[in-house]
């Protein structure tokens, strides 16, 4: 015998009909609401991520500012400044300071940068010795202002306490100006 799709005896109580898809049409709604409503929270996530990143020109200032300040207190030092992700944005080396001031002031910023504290409190960090990169000397400043993170600056060739100075006046003199940044 030849049965109609909607002939179909059923196997339940009720004879099938073709309105039988009723059923499944409030499942299928149902389970569309659970879907829907389990990515609402997806909906409110954020998709993108705003960052603040300063110009070269707002580097090179840091780095003008920093090295000045050990300038006129004798020293003849590098100074470094490296962006959030540690890569240099900008150097300045006065002629006379050491070979050394090279790799070690951009080697500070990027720890401060890296790890977001300033060098002088990555000494009891010893694991951090052996990251590739980064040396636990003081001196390396992390530029956090006004709560947004910018990267970081260090200074080399003074002491490490003067260094650590100098790299926190390169951030004060243009600390005003990104503090009312949009």
């Amino acid at each position: 015998m030849l049965w109609n799709a909607w002939q179909v005896p059923s196997r339940g109580r009720f004879p099938v009909s073709p309105r039988a898809g009723g059923a499944m049409k409030s499942l299928t709604i149902a389970l569309g609401l659970v879907l829907g409503c389990s990515t609402a929270g997806a909906a409110d996530e954020q998709l993108t991520v705003k960052l603040r990143a300063f110009s070269a020109d707002t580097a090179a200032k840091i780095a003008a500012a920093a090295y000045a300040d050990c300038t006129k207190k004798g020293f003849k030092v590098a100074a470094a400044i490296v962006g959030r992700d540690g890569n240099l944005l900008a150097f300045l080396r006065n002629p006379l300071a050491g070979p050394h001031t090279v790799q070690v002031s951009q080697q500070k910023a990027y720890a401060a940068a890296s790890f977001q504290v300033p060098t002088s409190a990555m000494g009891e960090m010893r694991d951090l010795a052996f990251a590739p990169g980064v040396i636990l000397a003081v001196g390396g400043v992390p530029i956090d202002v006004a709560g947004h993170f910018y990267g970081g600056i260090a200074v080399s060739g003074a002491d490490p306490k003067t260094d650590e100075v100098c790299a926190q006046a390169g951030i004060e003199a243009v600390r005003e100006q990104l503090e009312f940044t949009d």
